[in-house]
């Protein structure tokens, strides 16, 4: 989707897509990651999400990039979070121990900037993309990250034809066709969850899956 898509619904509190609760696949999947607990995480297009706060009470040190200045000044916010802000040219950045949430451009973040990530957390960036944009994304994501580096990738299916997204539907081959050439892919669970979407279904569903994928960088 165009920035503005999201800068809007942030402003205008169309959020239904932000979990009021910590996400349960990261909690029963998380750990077969194996991961020293202060490694370092990245979450991409993180928002305001519950998920940044679990990820650092267990240790990790969070490093979260997101457009909407709502979403991140609502997340220290609501968290009492004191937070130093900086400018840069092309983010202002919110720091606090164990916490880095850079607010601008995904595209813009450089390796440099981010630092070394042990792991990547997936749970709303690719669902979020239309089809077009996924492939850059992708690209962008690799360029971010070393050889070895695992991601939590959680994906969404559904007949296309029933929803126009976001989230976007993300298929086991067109999981293959964006990552094979840089990853190796393993599936983690499957879960039908239509019955736990009102939302979804109410905009017409009739199938609901959540797929969680371990993506190792080759």
């Amino acid at each position: 989707m165009q920035p503005d898509f999201w800068l809007n619904r942030w402003r205008a509190a169309q959020i239904g897509f932000h979990q009021m609760a910590v996400d349960r696949h990261l909690k029963a999947y998380w750990p077969l990651l194996k991961l020293p607990s202060d490694s370092p995480v990245f979450v991409p297009l993180c928002g305001k999400s519950l998920d940044l706060m679990w990820l650092r009470e267990r240790g990790h040190s969070v490093t979260g990039v997101e457009l909407s200045p709502v979403a991140l000044e609502s997340f220290v916010m609501e968290h009492g979070i004191p937070v130093r802000r900086r400018v840069l040219a092309d983010f202002d950045v919110f720091e606090a121990e164990g916490l880095k949430l850079y607010r601008g451009d995904f595209f813009k973040l450089t390796r440099a900037q981010l630092g070394n990530t042990a792991a990547v957390y997936d749970r709303a960036a690719l669902i979020s993309w239309t089809p077009e944009a996924r492939q850059s994304y992708v690209k962008q994501l690799t360029s971010l990250t070393s050889p070895a580096t695992p991601t939590l990738l959680i994906a969404v299916e559904y007949p296309p034809e029933q929803m126009q997204g976001p989230p976007f539907p993300l298929t086991r081959d067109t999981i293959e066709n964006l990552y094979a050439s840089h990853y190796s892919i393993e599936e983690l669970a499957r879960h039908e969850i239509l019955e736990h979407e009102p939302r979804l279904k109410a905009r017409g569903l009739t199938e609901l899956r959540e797929v969680c994928y371990r993506l190792t960088r080759l």
